[in-house]
């Protein structure tokens, strides 16, 4: 798979009947490996180990409610009080990051209200800070630490 923006992680890949699979630590099963599951594997390794983040703490495909239509966040993390704090947005390396990405994530927001928002294909990756009580953003030179975040 193709060199991101991230370090370089150790995965699980198997490839039975033709089709490639990577283990997926946190849904505790092996999944299709597309360009954009390698970007969220390498991602959640990287919040895990290089900000802290608690395993326990993140959801893959979350369910969300947009217009009433369920649709699917590619991660979601938690606060420690179990209120989302942080929904991310996946796309494969060779998606350039448009305004239809952040719309997306935008959108899933409109319900989740957390206060951190992230883009990635990967090899770019945007971080946002929501701060509603003056309804302002900030985009962050850097993903923050799990305790910016969680409260770890």
């Amino acid at each position: 798979m193709q060199k991101l923006n991230l370090p370089e992680y150790s995965f699980r890949i198997k490839s039975p009947e033709g089709k490639t699979l990577i283990f997926d630590s946190l849904r505790k099963k092996f999944v299709r490996l597309t360009p954009e599951e390698w970007v969220r594997q390498n991602f959640v390794q990287f919040l895990i180990a290089e900000k802290k983040y608690p395993a326990s703490l993140i959801a893959v495909e979350a369910g969300v409610k947009v217009n009433n239509n369920p649709q699917r966040a590619d991660l979601l993390v938690f606060d420690r009080a179990g209120k989302a704090a942080l929904v991310a947005e996946f796309k494969a390396p060779e998606v350039k990051i448009s305004q239809q990405t952040f719309d997306q994530i935008v959108r899933y927001n409109m319900q989740l209200k957390v206060p951190f928002l992230i883009v990635s294909n990967g090899l770019e990756h945007y971080c946002c800070r929501i701060v509603y009580e003056d309804n302002s953003y900030t985009f962050l030179p850097e993903i923050p630490d799990a305790d910016t975040v969680t409260g770890v």
